[in-house]
């Protein structure tokens, strides 16, 4: 059975769903949850913190499905490319489902969505860090053979190509992840021709 503080979470994040940040009300979160409004001052402290607590827990639940869907391409076989592709889908099916995640990911874009400035704990640089970070991680760890100087490039690169396709869509989910995959695998080949091998 969920706790109060994360039934809580769930009914801003559907208010948030339904209308812009300032017009959700505490009040009615506490009623949707079926909880005082004093329960939800007392777990959050403020509307601020609300928004604070809302944008980490699905800010934290999206990069562990980053990290899970680079693992799981990675046991299933996957190369590298096809590790991002996995990662990039991920990442491209939360953008359309989770207007939070979207509008920390886009920085806001979608004025209907922007939080409180100051209240949401990470922006696009900070997204684009952690899965950039993830990344580097998910091929060093999977890939140990790959001996390539610039494999932080190589993330960045494919992080930035799979954000751009968040916040400008173009043509299908399966054509963007096949971008970032075919990015990834030139990237390597580039490198590894630049080693000699």
């Amino acid at each position: 059975m969920p706790t109060a503080r994360e039934t809580l979470l769930d009914s801003a994040l559907s208010a948030l769903a339904q209308r812009p940040w300032s017009a959700v009300r505490m009040v009615e979160v506490a009623q949707s949850a079926g909880v005082s409004r004093q329960t939800l001052y007392n777990e959050f402290g403020s509307k601020d913190g609300l928004a604070r607590a809302l944008t980490r827990r699905e800010v934290d639940t999206f990069l562990t499905g980053v990290d899970l869907a680079l693992a799981g391409a990675e046991r299933s076989g996957a190369d590298a490319g096809d590790c991002f592709a996995a990662a990039a889908e991920w990442t491209l099916r939360n953008v359309q489902s989770n207007p939070l995640v979207r509008s920390v990911l886009t920085g806001g874009r979608e004025d209907r969505l922007t939080l409180v400035p100051g209240t949401v704990p990470l922006g696009p640089t900070d997204m684009v860090a952690a899965l950039r970070n993830r990344a580097v991680g998910a091929l060093e760890h999977g890939f140990p053979t790959l001996e390539l100087a610039e494999i932080g490039s190589v993330c960045e690169a494919a992080v930035r190509l799979t954000v751009s396709y968040a916040v400008a869509p173009a043509g299908t989910m399966d054509e963007a992840c096949a971008a970032v995959a075919g990015l990834v695998r030139g990237l390597l080949w580039q490198g590894w021709c630049d080693d000699g091998t």
